[in-house]
């Protein structure tokens, strides 16, 4: 295992580059950190995916990975100044954090893998799932080291409702995912055409008829002004809702709140990166706790 040397391993990638994969390195050292973006060719994807790699410097052990979807906000989220803090204040443990960008196919090919909503979105979140598990989990096995199990998955928005997708469906990697402001409302029919909160919110579904997955932990955020839009006039708006009702799915199958399931609700909270922000030291110190 490369331990010793990561830094090498890392801009080894230009010297090994195979056929498939093209690189385009970029970097941004702070005295905690490096970090350098690259980009991997999926055939899944069919296409050049942009990564934004951060990870500590000196690094002498296997490190756990955050595999986080729409990887281009990083500057937004002030990704690389939250994990420097934690690491420099020594409240969290090493990771390697890989930022997944999305393109203009963002809406298609983030979703649910097994269904579609109702207006077909999300055809391309297979796809995804298939670059995550079987090309970018392991490349990133092959050039750092790191472990191949335990690992977290999160998302912004409708990369939240990936990141729960994707780590409820493959435990076996990820033992904990992380759902800024998710697009839970993901449905499989229109209002017009009926819907209804109990029978088609597609990810609330997939965990009803799911099993318990013994150790995974789960951390949800949903901001108060996240939108205006309330379905069922209850006073409650729907993105505060769906979360809810996403963790009383869970919670039947077994996970307990505040111990398994971590929910945090933020007063005045919007569905935009300064929020987002200003929440991230908590979920990253939770997601990576000494």
């Amino acid at each position: 295992m490369r331990k010793i040397l990561l830094i090498f391993c890392l801009y080894g990638i230009i010297l090994k580059t195979q056929a498939q994969q093209t690189f385009n390195i970029v970097t941004e050292n702070t005295p905690q950190l490096t970090q350098i973006e690259e980009n991997i060719s999926s055939k899944y994807l069919q296409r050049n995916v942009r990564l934004t790699l951060i990870y500590p410097k000196n690094i002498s052990e296997q490190l756990p990975i955050l595999f986080f979807n729409d990887g281009q906000d990083f500057h937004a989220l002030q990704m690389q100044k939250c994990i420097s803090s934690l690491l420099e204040t020594n409240t969290a443990i090493p990771f390697l954090c890989v930022g997944i960008h999305a393109n203009e196919d963002r809406i298609q090919e983030y979703g649910t893998a097994s269904q579609t909503d109702y207006k077909q979105r999300g055809a391309k979140a297979k796809q995804h799932s298939e670059f995550v598990l079987n090309e970018l989990l392991p490349y990133i096995n092959e050039k750092i080291s790191t472990k191949k199990a335990g690992n977290v998955i999160a998302g912004l928005s409708l990369g939240g409702l990936s990141a729960m997708d994707i780590g409820w469906n493959y435990p076996e990697v990820f033992s904990k995912i992380g759902v800024f402001s998710g697009a839970l409302w993901w449905r499989q029919k229109s209002e017009e055409d009926g819907y209804t909160d109990e029978n088609d919110r597609i990810i609330h579904n997939i965990v009803r008829n799911g099993a318990y997955k013994s150790g995974m932990k789960f951390w949800f955020e949903a901001g108060t002004n996240d939108e205006d839009s309330d379905r069922n006039n209850n006073g409650i708006i729907d993105a505060i809702d769906d979360t809810l009702d996403l963790m009383k799915e869970l919670e039947k199958k077994g996970y307990v709140m505040n111990k398994d399931i971590i929910y945090e609700e933020v007063i005045g909270g919007e569905h935009n990166h300064h929020t987002w922000s200003a929440i991230l030291p908590q979920f990253l110190k939770w997601a990576f706790a000494k």
